[in-house]
């Protein structure tokens, strides 16, 4: 059967690289532009994993992603964060802590942009295969 990601991400480029190198690999691929069209398809699709933005316009992958944790329904399935934000800028070991230091469980990866193919279709199948 074949797994589905979910892609939240406001950048429509970057989009459509990730649902071509996913459908290359053998995913379904569903996508969404923004954390609040992200959570309808969560709750409509099922996806078996998510990418998901942290920047985002109307809602941000950090607000999306405690919704998801805090959700009996839709908590367990796994998400890996995807951000600009790298490990050259200063406050990034802080971000990082804040992220998994949270009283809800912290996302099973986190990948930066700018994202390296073979590291996100590693880390997905790594998840996935647990």
């Amino acid at each position: 059967m074949t797994k589905k990601v979910l892609v939240i991400d406001d950048d429509p480029s970057l989009v459509t690289y990730l649902k071509a190198l996913l459908e290359d690999n053998g995913y379904g691929v569903i996508t969404a532009k923004d954390g609040e069209e992200g959570l309808e398809k969560v709750k409509g699709e099922k996806p078996d994993i998510i990418t998901l933005d942290l920047l985002m316009p109307e809602k941000t992958g950090i607000k999306m992603f405690r919704e998801l944790r805090r959700d009996n329904v839709l908590k367990d399935i796994p998400i890996i964060m995807v951000t600009g934000i790298s490990n050259e800028y200063q406050g990034f070991s802080d971000f990082k802590k804040f992220i998994y230091e949270r009283k809800i469980p912290g996302p099973e990866g986190y990948i930066e942009k700018p994202i390296k193919p073979e590291a996100l279709l590693s880390k997905i199948d790594e998840i996935l295969n647990k």
